[in-house]
């Protein structure tokens, strides 16, 4: 058996992740992924994610798999940034959020390793210029008590009709208002996508 692997954050890798998934890869295998929260709380989770890994990140982009197109919404909400719950964002993008950090607060040339895997509006504004059929995101659509009604309208406004979300490690099944369903995952839950999902 082969397919695709579609992993939603929270890998918290300790060695790199191809050599974890090896088994899997050797299988034939195609393994995905989007960063999660904890994929960036130390340099070593993070490098044995995105570090070794590159070219399995589906995070920011749709890309095209078995004949779906699927999104990828990394990471989580961080008031520093953005909370949707709490009213307007303090910075749209990324280029003005580095803009206003304190020189020691800049890794690697760039975003703070803690802020790697924040989101920002213009994460969702590239999204919603997008079609796709299934949202793959760490953080969760109102369906659940501490999730996001950004998400709910992302999938709406794109046309997808499933979201995916892994972050609060509660398995359950949704639907959302506008007729998306919703996963969510808990901790490490294999879940095989239904051949009503598959596409036509």
């Amino acid at each position: 058996m082969s397919g695709t692997l579609i992993l939603l954050g929270d890998c918290d890798c300790t060695a790199p992740l191809p050599a974890i998934m090896a088994p899997a890869i050797e299988a034939g295998w195609d393994v995905r992924w989007i960063l999660g929260n904890h994929d960036t709380e130390t340099e070593t989770a993070y490098d044995n994610l995105a570090g070794a890994a590159p070219a399995g990140d589906l995070g920011l982009r749709v890309t095209e798999l078995h004949g779906l197109r699927i999104a990828g919404l990394p990471g989580v909400f961080r008031p520093r940034v953005w909370d949707p719950a709490a009213g307007a964002p303090r910075f749209r993008t990324r280029e003005a959020f580095l803009n206003a950090l304190r020189p020691d607060e800049i890794w690697r040339g760039g975003l703070p390793l803690w802020h790697r895997d924040t989101i920002f509006p213009e994460d969702v504004e590239r999204l919603a210029a997008e079609r796709f059929d299934i949202l793959v995101a760490h953080e969760a659509p109102t369906t659940h008590e501490h999730g996001f009604a950004v998400l709910d309208e992302l999938a709406r406004d794109a046309g997808a009709r499933l979201i995916v979300h892994g972050h609060h490690h509660r398995s359950y099944s949704a639907t959302l208002p506008s007729g998306v369903e919703v996963r969510g995952l808990g901790i490490a839950e294999p879940w095989a996508m239904p051949d009503r999902w598959r596409a036509a």
